[in-house]
This record gives structure tokens, sequence and C-alpha cells, in this order.
């Protein structure tokens, strides 16, 4: 849950923006032989005060780690849906990480293989942990 400070519930959130990785991700064979460019985007929320105030990273979480995790899941196993990756996204980073109590994934496939003009597809999702 989060915190609760002079009548404010605090929603910080630690955001990594437009991480571009290259991956095998896709229903089609083609997509899956050929790979294609992916962006991410995440937001962490969690309690930043006490990284604030005691300028400590292990009272915080290292984005440098959340990337390598989001680069390890973009290049490795192939999954067909974006709703895949996105989840193992998601619970990778709540199962390394405690302190984040929600995470919103963002996933962008600009060459999706579509005919039409468009900058990208995309899938959402938020999770957060089971009290």
């Amino acid at each position: 849950m989060m915190p609760y400070y002079g009548g404010l519930t605090v929603k910080d959130k630690i955001i990594l923006r437009g991480m571009n990785f290259f991956g095998y991700h896709g229903v089609f064979e083609e997509e899956r032989r050929l790979g294609q460019p992916f962006q991410v985007d995440l937001e962490l929320s969690m309690d930043l005060q006490p990284a604030g105030q005691g300028d400590d990273l292990n009272l915080s979480v290292s984005y440098a780690e959340v990337f390598e995790i989001v680069e390890q899941v973009l290049t490795g196993e192939p999954y067909k849906l974006l709703e895949a990756v996105a989840e193992r996204i998601s619970q990778r980073v709540l199962e390394q990480y405690e302190k984040v109590e929600e995470i919103k994934v963002t996933l962008k496939k600009p060459n999706a293989p579509i005919q039409g003009n468009f900058q990208y597809m995309a899938v959402e999702i938020t999770r957060g942990r089971k009290h």
C-alpha cells in the first residue's frame, strides 16, 4: 500500500521512457525469424521519500538494473503476443524489487505487420502487488 504523509497518499514514480530494443516477438513466422524493433516505457510506483531524504540508492530502485531486466526480456525468449512480453517484464520487476508497489508497462511495436499508416501498435498493462 502506498504511504500516507500529511493527508496525501504518496504516488511517487521512477520513469523509464523510450527504451529501444530489437527482438523476435510476434505471431507471424517472419516476425520471429527476422525480428523487429520494440520500444518500452515503464512507470514504477513506490515511495521515493526515504531515498530522497537519505540520498541512498539502496532505499530506491536502480533504473540501470531495471533497464537490464527489460533488455533481457525483449532480447531473450521470443513470445507471440506483446501482452506476454509486457507480463514477463512486470513479473520480473515486481519479483526483484519489493519496494515497487505498482508497475505500468507500455510496449510499442512500430513495425507491426499491418498495411496502413501508423506510428505504432502497443499494449499497456498495470500490475500491482497482491496484499
